[in-house]
């Protein structure tokens, strides 16, 4: 289950995209290097951003920051709902930022956003009735919706972070190079025993030298960033009705005692616990498996 590079392109003659997707139907884990506002209402789902997952009842506002991996939001909901997306440039703001004193809060809401930050309450009640009327507006006037909008998130205290640390990728070329290399390797072959020996191989490294380099660059040791990747791919199957013992081998462990010992270390949980509290007793809010990915690009067209 690899998860998606998503290419975003703004609207015409505006800084950022407007867009109503519905991918119900597909398990769309992606990235992008884009901001991204998510409201979606009318419905009971999944947020998945980042390491955090949790269910939401009714509706859900969210605010992303650039490269955060995470589900599209309406994933298996078959009852109406609606979801509205704004996406905007990394850059979106940056120079204004610097020299417009009047914009210094929404600068640290863009900061917070890097976590991941869901709203609730007052702020997301207001947030979701502007987005509703957003599309109505020609684009100055969006604009000026728009940065209402994060005016309001700012001084909001209605809020959450949803990771604990935020994402960052400022890293060199040859570092970018690296780390590329390692997580590709991880995620082709996270299902099988990896040994030290090859990340050293394919980052022309030493077994040592390599151990002491992904601590310093990534904060956490290999053995823990693995098992990390292993249990959020453990947590995706889990949630498509895999049972636990299918998912503790396939996603890599070799004794199902320590997979339950990892994925309570690392969620709190044990996994069947974690499988059953996302799931409802409602036919019509169960998971389903995507068709294929090809129905991506027309959905977000609807």
């Amino acid at each position: 289950m690899k998860i998606k590079f998503e290419e975003v392109k703004p609207d015409a003659d505006s800084s950022f995209r407007i867009l109503y997707p519905r991918l119900n139907h597909v398990f769309y884990w992606h990235f992008h290097p884009e901001y991204e506002i998510v409201f979606i209402e009318g419905a009971n789902g999944t947020r998945h951003v980042g390491d955090h997952i949790e269910r939401f009842e009714g509706s859900d506002l969210v605010f992303i920051g650039p490269n955060i991996p995470h589900l599209n939001f309406d994933y298996g909901i078959q009852t109406p709902y609606d979801k509205i997306v704004i996406q905007m440039k990394e850059d979106f703001l940056i120079k204004a930022f610097l020299n417009i004193p009047e914009l210094t809060d929404i600068h640290r809401l863009f900061e917070k956003a890097r976590h991941g930050v869901s709203f609730h309450g007052e702020t997301k009640r207001m947030i979701g009735s502007r987005l509703r009327t957003i599309s109505t507006l020609d684009h100055f006037n969006q604009l000026i919706e728009v940065l209402t909008i994060f005016q309001t998130m700012a001084h909001s205290s209605e809020y959450q972070l949803l990771n604990a640390n935020p994402v960052d990728k400022h890293y060199n070329l040859k570092e970018q190079q690296r780390i590329r290399k390692v997580h590709h390797f991880v995620e082709e072959n996270y299902q099988r025993k990896i040994e030290i020996s090859e990340m050293g191989e394919i980052t022309n490294l030493t077994s040592a030298a390599f151990c002491r380099y992904f601590k310093k660059t990534m904060k956490v040791t290999f053995t823990d960033y693995l098992n990390q990747y292993r249990i959020n791919q453990a947590k995706k199957l889990l949630l498509l009705d895999k049972n636990v013992t299918e998912v503790c081998f396939e996603c890599g462990f070799m004794s199902l005692s320590y997979f339950n010992r990892t994925f309570k270390k690392i969620t709190g949980e044990n996994p069947l616990h974690f499988k059953y509290q996302f799931r409802t007793h409602d036919a019509d809010d169960e998971f389903i498996n995507p068709d294929s990915q090809s129905s991506i690009a027309k959905s977000l067209n609807h």
